[in-house]
């Protein structure tokens, strides 16, 4: 691997990377918030609903959210208390919980989801253009 020095222009493209990242967490974790979510709920209802629906799984979601299986498994059981998601056992293996979203959890990721993805959309052009900066 050739190590290749870093200009001043690449460090201003990377910090510009990670505040519109950081930008992007804010807006998230606000939107979150306002439905009553933290961003860890957030993420873990889009990780699950994203999920082929064998797959969506406590150790599913400890994947996706980079989290030990206990740290999933007690965010689970929130989720499971606010009514925002059941388990049930797997027909494959009944020692597997899977897990399904309620309709309140449904309704609320749709609205999560669609002032997301206009906010990514929003973004799109200053993200391609520090990705384009990054490549050169």
């Amino acid at each position: 691997m050739t190590k290749t020095a870093l200009s001043t222009a690449d460090y201003a493209t990377l910090a510009d990377f990670r505040h519109a990242l950081r930008q992007f967490l804010a807006f998230s974790e606000g939107k979150a918030a306002e439905e009553g979510l933290t961003a860890q709920q957030h993420q873990a209802l889009l990780a699950i609903r994203a999920a082929h629906p064998d797959k969506a799984t406590i150790g599913y979601v400890a994947e996706r959210l980079i989290l030990k299986p206990h740290s999933a498994s007690g965010l689970i059981d929130r989720l499971e208390t606010l009514g925002l998601l059941i388990r049930r056992s797997s027909t494959v293996d009944r020692r597997q919980a899977l897990l399904d979203l309620t309709d309140k959890a449904d309704a609320t990721l749709a609205r999560l989801s669609a002032t997301h993805r206009e906010e990514i959309r929003r973004l799109r052009p200053l993200l391609t253009e520090l990705l384009r900066q990054a490549d050169n």
